[in-house]
């Protein structure tokens, strides 16, 4: 049985994660700091596998803590999910999102070098390809971030990259995310944020609940079927199924290889909109508000590679997305902390 380290594993894409792994017979190892997330997330995580698995409470950034794994456990392959995540806010706060991200990135790889772990899946994000590329996009398009965020992204793939050339018998997967929404059949995870909501769909799970007035859409002047601004959603299921198969595969390669993780089709956001309310029954108001500056008319995935490497390719459709997203939001109308 591998034993696999997940940083960040208390959070929405970790929780899942580390939740499907376990069922997969992995011994799992969790380090999160737990400020995105609660001790509440990891007894669920256990409920819903049946499983027990290591938790340490710490900042990945923090060597000496973080080494105390590496010290204690012999690791087999990390999945690097730690990090700060919202777009908006690392614009505003760019020090910090460069400092937590880069700084944990080469801390577990300072480990990871001294305790000989070879093998590590990154979780990185679409928002590190060049806005002017044609879509969809592919894995060779052009790279080039437009905010700190993304560029933390792209500066790690390239760090990475250069461990992989310096050491040969290292193996890196990159999985760039494209927009991952849904939750747990279960209804015991799913994306809960701490303050305002940085994506769509807990937005309109928050509307539909009645803990926000209505939701403001970002321009409806774009150049797509009905003015909104066009996205590549994947469940968050789907999302991890290709973590459980990078693994698999990173065990049988060499290099560095990127993967793109998205459906391959995008969806408006009057579409997101009129799905979820055909699933929910609720009426979902919203507001039409200027532009964002940076957001894109259309923006999605050619994932036509996850598929030829790994047969991995997204089977839930936006309806089942909407459905599991609501159910999360039901059970849990005020997150994890209070329900």
């Amino acid at each position: 049985m591998a034993t696999v380290l997940v940083t960040g594993g208390a959070g929405y894409i970790g929780s899942h994660t580390v939740s499907t792994l376990l069922q997969q017979e992995y011994s799992i190892i969790v380090a999160d700091d737990l400020r995105n997330s609660s001790m509440e997330v990891v007894r669920r995580i256990k409920e819903i596998s049946g499983r027990d698995f290591s938790f340490y409470q710490i900042d990945v950034c923090d060597s000496d803590a973080f080494r105390r794994i590496f010290e204690q456990r012999t690791i087999d392959a990390v999945i690097h999910l730690a990090g700060l995540k919202a777009l908006g806010e690392s614009v505003q706060k760019p020090l910090s999102y460069y400092r937590n991200n880069i700084d944990s990135a080469l801390t577990l790889l300072e480990l990871m070098a001294e305790y000989q772990v070879k093998r590590l899946v990154f979780s990185s994000s679409a928002t590190v390809y060049d806005s002017n590329n044609k879509l969809p996009l592919s894995e060779d398009a052009q790279l080039k971030a437009s905010n700190p965020y993304s560029w933390s992204k792209l500066m790690i793939e390239r760090i990475l990259a250069s461990c992989v050339e310096a050491d040969q018998d290292m193996a890196v997967i990159l999985l760039r995310y494209f927009n991952p929404i849904g939750a747990d059949k279960s209804g015991r995870l799913g994306e809960d944020p701490r303050d305002i909501p940085n994506n769509l769909m807990p937005y309109i799970t928050q509307v539909a609940i009645g803990d926000r007035d209505y939701l403001q859409v970002f321009g409806n002047d774009y150049p797509t079927r009905d003015g909104t601004g066009v996205r590549d959603y994947i469940h968050v299921l789907d999302l991890v199924e290709a973590h459980r198969l990078a693994l698999d595969y990173l065990f049988n390669m060499q290099g560095i290889l990127a993967l793109n993780l998205g459906t391959g089709k995008g969806y408006s956001v009057l579409e997101v909109i009129k799905t979820f309310e055909e699933v929910s029954g609720c009426e979902i108001k919203y507001k039409i508000t200027g532009r964002r500056p940076g957001d894109m008319a259309e923006f999605y995935a050619d994932p036509s590679l996850a598929y030829k490497l790994l047969g991995w390719k997204a089977k839930r459709d936006l309806a089942e997305m909407c459905l599991d997203s609501w159910r999360w939001q039901k059970l849990n109308p005020s997150g994890y902390e209070r329900s």
